[in-house]
């Protein structure tokens, strides 16, 4: 009991109040975009998901980060395992050919999202093995390879997306370790040198679409770039103090689209105006800022890699869709964290947190 208690004491409480707020004005957000919608299931589907994913951060808050070295490898394969039956027999959303949901029955889940975690538990266990070496030519094409599987799978599903986040979780935690900087500016050479060839050649038309429409929204206004007018539309028309909970008519008229998901954030600069915005953002910096600030005081490389690793999943996520909503990056369909619907983000993101407060409490020893 007493250690337990001891354990109490280490959370990072400010990390949970952040957390249990963002997620409680998510579902509020979504009662809001969904409000016209028969039954209401998405509403339904984020309270379940966040009570889940609650009890989910408290379970994974008190297993000690340091067991999962033991099977790390059965994780990694997992990972590959799960990816692969997506690859087969997942389904998703025609007009974008991405394949990367499992439905059974009225049930959907996005493996994608949980690999995240599973990546950012094995990738750390890999640099904290080898960040000492990392920037031996061997030792970052074995890195490199590590990553490319589980992201070249989610590339192959075609959510290019989910693998840019995977990207920017690698590059952070390898930058955390000490690569060297003559390897990332070699990295930006080439990538630089790489996007022609990407953009004629490998990418699909939708895709090549959503960067054309990203420079010129009125190319499309009606199709492509109908998502993103629309958003910029909602945010502007919200101008300083918002238009009420429930009375953006961007939103209850249903001119919105995907307002509950991708374009949440249009919804609450609408009703809730440029303040309503602010609020957000600082939220959820405070989050990110507690991932980093846990990952700098852990005990071991290992806990550090790992909240970098979350830190930067959130980051990410949280720039793409922001920058997405106003106009200033492609549409990715990448969800806000705790804000967007969807049952697999809202779990993934608790478990994220529960990682990151497993490497918080156990700054000090603690045995149960």
């Amino acid at each position: 009991m007493r250690d337990l208690k001891n354990f109490f004491k280490q959370l990072d409480y400010v990390l949970i109040a952040v957390v249990l707020l963002l997620a409680g004005i998510g579902i509020l957000m979504i009662a809001s975009a969904t409000k016209s919608e028969p039954g209401n299931r998405q509403l339904l589907v984020q309270s379940i998901a966040v009570g889940l994913g609650i009890v989910l951060m408290l379970v994974v808050s008190m297993i000690d980060y340091e067991s999962y070295t033991g099977f790390s490898k059965l994780l990694y394969i997992g990972s590959i395992c799960v990816l692969v039956f997506v690859l087969i027999f997942g389904q998703g959303k025609a007009e974008t050919g991405a394949n990367s949901w499992i439905r059974v029955g009225g049930i959907g889940i996005q493996p994608s999202e949980l690999v995240k975690i599973a990546f950012c538990i094995t990738f750390s266990i890999q640099l904290s093995k080898n960040h000492e070496s990392i920037n031996a030519p061997k030792t970052l094409c074995k890195l490199l390879l590590f990553f490319s599987v589980l992201a070249g799978l989610v590339v192959l599903q075609n959510d290019t997306g989910t693998a840019l986040v995977f990207l920017f979780m690698c590059l952070c935690m390898l930058f955390a370790a000490g690569l060297s900087y003559k390897y990332i500016i070699a990295a930006i050479i080439s990538v630089a040198a790489f996007m022609p060839f990407a953009f004629f050649v490998l990418m699909k038309p939708y895709q090549r679409e959503r960067i054309l429409v990203f420079f010129n929204p009125e190319r499309d206004a009606t199709g492509s770039g109908y998502q993103v007018l629309q958003s910029k539309i909602a945010i502007g028309s919200g101008e300083f103090l918002g238009r009420g909970y429930m009375q953006g008519p961007q939103n209850q008229l249903g001119m919105l689209p995907e307002k509950e998901t991708d374009f949440i954030f249009g919804v609450i600069g609408e009703e809730f105006g440029f303040i309503g915005c602010v609020i957000i953002m600082i939220l959820l910096l405070i989050l990110i800022i507690r991932c980093i600030h846990n990952g700098l005081q852990a005990k071991d490389s290992l806990g550090s890699f790992m909240c970098i690793g979350i830190a930067a999943m959130y980051i990410f996520h949280t720039f793409e869709n922001i920058m997405m909503c106003i106009g200033l990056m492609p549409v990715t369909g990448i969800p806000l964290p705790f804000l967007s619907y969807g049952g697999s983000s809202v779990l993934t993101n608790f478990i994220a947190v529960g990682l990151v407060l497993s490497v918080r409490a156990r700054r000090r020893s603690l045995r149960f």
